[in-house]
């Protein structure tokens, strides 16, 4: 044996063979031990931060903002299909009908789409209160804070029910009846009178959720209310003009 330091140490086989030293056996698990006790902790760490930074998702109560809204909203909704399929069925022209047809497609599936939350809610279709109690709530920034009403305690009754606020821009039940009775122009001419208030209040309402709710998908729905129901109120101002 040559070339061997005085520290180096080698092996030599039963048949005289020279081997090369072997590493350690503990050497090796101290670090295969350490390896998976790091795995470990990352896997800890990453669970943890996960955990903190991931915003929990609430769900709504049944007095809250998101509720009465997508309750109101529906009833809102519901009415401007009603006069939208009204016109289309007493005029010609064109763009009145694809007008009706555009509003009554997107607001039957607005509307549905708050029928689901409120299932997947766990919470009731009509509301305990009445109607736009909601809207007494106060605004985030607290702006808007209104504290004389007690919802928790105001079952709906027939009295509260007939006393509750009317939404904003429905039309009256005259103004539908007589919507029914007239053909061409004046009926394109009422409808869009009608509707111009319609979505003017439908943009209020959906603005008093956005300023009440940090609900990301029921903001969501309000803000894509709030844009398209604006550039219609422009729309149908010309429209109307048109025929004035």
């Amino acid at each position: 044996m040559t070339g061997l330091g005085t520290g180096d140490v080698e092996e030599v086989d039963d048949r005289g063979h020279d081997h090369p030293p072997a590493p350690s056996s503990s050497r090796a698990l101290r670090l295969r031990i350490a390896l998976i006790l790091g795995a470990v902790l990352l896997l800890v760490v990453g669970l943890v931060v996960g955990r903190v930074t991931t915003p929990v998702a609430t769900t709504p109560g049944t007095l809250s903002a998101e509720a009465g809204f997508a309750r109101d909203m529906q009833v809102h909704h519901q009415q401007a299909i009603d006069m939208a399929l009204t016109v289309r069925d007493e005029t010609t022209d064109p763009e009145i009908r694809q007008l009706a047809y555009d509003i009554a497609t997107s607001q039957g599936q607005q509307a549905g789409q708050m029928y689901a939350w409120l299932n997947l809610w766990g919470l009731p279709q009509v509301s305990p209160v009445p109607q736009m109690t909601w809207m007494t709530l106060p605004t985030l920034d607290q702006s808007q804070a209104e504290h004389g009403m007690n919802m928790a305690s105001m079952a709906a009754t027939d009295a509260t029910i007939a006393a509750s606020p009317t939404m904003p821009g429905m039309a009256s039940s005259a103004d539908l009846a007589k919507l029914q009775t007239l053909t061409g122009v004046d009926a394109e001419k009422l409808f869009l009178t009608l509707m111009i208030a319609h979505h003017q209040g439908g943009v209020e309402m959906a603005e008093a959720l956005v300023a009440r709710s940090t609900n990301t998908d029921v903001v969501a729905l309000a803000n894509t209310i709030i844009t398209a129901q604006t550039s219609e109120i422009t729309y149908m101002q010309q429209l109307l003009a048109a025929r004035s």
